[in-house]
């Protein structure tokens, strides 16, 4: 097997990696996937920068059961979590404020007042609303505490399983859906108000 100077090989498993390589190879992939994620390219290009060293450091626990992208992409994905973890943390609102609810529920029977109803978007029909619309959706996103956005994203963006994100952001289903409920109350109006 020969193997040039910017490949790592693992003696046991005779598995080649290229360090040296990956951010000419994947920088762009990861730097997109994380910018969705987190709606702020500073952030983004800081959990790049993690993902490499944290490769680099655990070189020796990667088995070759994945290809090199894909194990990148779990760290990266660890990074995220362990991101919103920590903004969650750091934010002193707490999410059990009731008033958003409020706003948008009769007391008592709990019907959408008449102002705040559901209403059919509009069909987005050419690229240039589709374009704004996505940036209009990336900025209510980012307006939604830590734990909303990061919840929000990996539920609906990423499609993760419930039991994953329960486990990863460590919370009860309860409030769980307590916070997806009130992110999209939250979506809602913000894009209402800035879309429609």
């Amino acid at each position: 097997m020969s193997v040039n100077q910017n490949q790592v090989v693992k003696e046991t498993e005779n598995i080649i990696l290229a360090p040296a390589e990956w951010v000419n190879n994947y920088a762009d992939f990861l730097y997109k996937y994380a910018v969705v994620r987190v709606n702020d390219d500073e952030i983004a290009k800081d959990l790049l920068q993690e993902t490499f060293f944290s490769a680099l450091k655990g070189i020796s626990n990667f088995k070759g059961e994945s290809s090199e992208r894909t194990w990148l992409v779990a760290i990266l994905k660890h990074k995220i979590i362990d991101h919103y973890r920590n903004a969650s943390r750091m934010r002193s609102k707490s999410i059990t404020n009731e008033s958003t609810e409020d706003e948008f529920f009769e007391k008592g029977n709990g019907h959408w007042n008449r102002e705040n109803r559901p209403t059919e978007f509009s069909s987005v029909s050419n690229e240039l609303q589709e374009k704004e619309f996505a940036l209009i959706l990336k900025k209510c996103i980012k307006k939604m505490p830590a734990l909303w956005s990061a919840v929000f994203t990996l539920k609906h963006i990423d499609e993760e399983e419930t039991d994953y994100i329960l486990q990863e952001m460590k919370i009860s289903s309860a409030n769980f859906w307590v916070i997806i409920h009130r992110s999209k109350l939250n979506l809602r109006a913000c894009l209402q108000k800035n879309w429609l």
